[in-house]
């Protein structure tokens, strides 16, 4: 009788360790470890598992395949270092454009500041120069309205290119009018030696009187 019971024993753990077996080459297969899908494939259906399929290369062909996924994968990486370099040359093409737009914006400025300033100049010179016109010729006739003596004593008491500017101007209005320059009169009756230098300055004509 313990001799049933003990063939029953090892007939139960031959069972066990072949069922602990079985399912061991199950876990392995379904993680991939080895090769035996097709033999435990209704198992899986059975139970409802989806067996990693993923396998690691072991063969020539497969070590080969391997091989191309990465020259593949390298090729990429290299074209995308390519792309990066050459976005990163753009940028900085880009950037210098956008420097030496700001350099020439910064320079037409400049110009159009400078060319501002010299038309206020020139206005300012102009409006000057009319101003001096006016200024003339209401000396003149202020001068013209009066006796000569006073008209001379107020000559006298100006300066040589002043005076040189009222002669003329009276000249001019004489000449517009139709009338006689009363100029040469208010030089004769001025101090010889000054009115000798007024004239002298007048027949040179000169920008300046700085000489």
């Amino acid at each position: 009788m313990s001799r049933v019971k003990v063939l029953g024993k090892s007939i139960l753990l031959l069972i066990l360790i072949v069922i602990l077996a079985l399912f061991g080459l199950m876990w392995f297969d379904y993680l991939g470890l080895i090769q035996a899908k097709k033999a435990f494939a209704p198992v899986y259906r059975l139970v409802g598992l989806i067996p990693q399929t993923s396998t690691s290369p072991s063969t020539p062909k497969d070590l080969s395949e391997v091989d191309l996924d990465n020259d593949r994968f390298a090729k990429r990486l290299e074209a995308l270092d390519i792309r990066t370099e050459e976005l990163d040359k753009r940028e900085s093409d880009v950037r210098q454009q956008e420097e030496n737009n700001t350099q020439i914006a910064q320079e037409l400025e400049d110009r159009q500041v400078a060319q501002e300033e010299r038309e206020k100049t020139f206005n300012n010179e102009v409006k000057k120069y009319e101003d001096r016109g006016k200024n003339i010729e209401q000396i003149v006739q202020n001068l013209s309205n009066m006796p000569p003596n006073n008209a001379v004593a107020i000559l006298s008491a100006m300066n040589d290119q002043d005076i040189i500017d009222v002669l003329r101007r009276e000249k001019e209005d004489a000449e517009a009018s139709g009338g006689s320059s009363t100029g040469s009169y208010w030089l004769s009756l001025m101090d010889p030696t000054r009115a000798a230098e007024i004239q002298r300055k007048m027949a040179n004509k000169p920008t300046s009187l700085d000489y």
